[in-house]
């Protein structure tokens, strides 16, 4: 590994080459455009007002359907930048939330959905890998595709 100072100078040069600008624009206005489009497609959710950018390590809003906001949960759409790929994840508005419904789904052995092997680092309750990025500009199919039951189906089934 390099030093701070090396890196930086790795940082500007790939900068001064413009694509990672572009690609970051684009991948921000795209996650803008979804959550607008979440929110629109399903008004009776509570659609978060901003997004997570992250440090390049995730990008995520969060919906909220009622059945989860009044447990203190919601739902993120995820992008993890490295693995370059979209997630679902379950989480809890805090640790304590996210511990005690994490808990809860390991004491039924749930086999439905990741459930990720303790919490040290670990944001999500339960996640789900809908697809990596192909580069292609049909993104929005990719989203869409991933839910085939309606989005309020998906969270009810998931309560039990």
């Amino acid at each position: 590994m390099g030093s701070f100072h090396e890196y930086m100078g790795e940082y500007r040069k790939q900068l001064e080459k413009g694509a990672i600008q572009v690609a970051y624009k684009g991948l921000m206005e795209f996650f803008n455009s979804l959550r607008v489009y979440f929110k629109k497609k399903y008004p009776t959710y509570s659609v978060s007002g901003s997004i997570y950018f992250g440090y390049m390590d995730m990008t995520y809003f969060a919906f909220f359907p009622a059945s989860l906001k009044q447990r203190k949960l919601k739902v993120g759409i995820v992008f993890l930048h490295e693995a370059f790929r979209f997630e679902v994840w379950l989480f809890g508005y805090n640790k304590e939330i996210q511990k005690k419904y994490w808990d809860l789904f390991k004491e039924k052995d749930w086999d439905k959905y990741h459930i990720p092997l303790n919490l040290k680092g670990i944001d999500s309750i339960l996640d789900n890998y809908y697809f990596q990025f192909k580069y292609s500009n049909t993104w929005y199919s990719y989203i869409t595709v991933a839910y085939k039951l309606p989005l309020e189906k998906r969270c009810n089934n998931k309560q039990n």
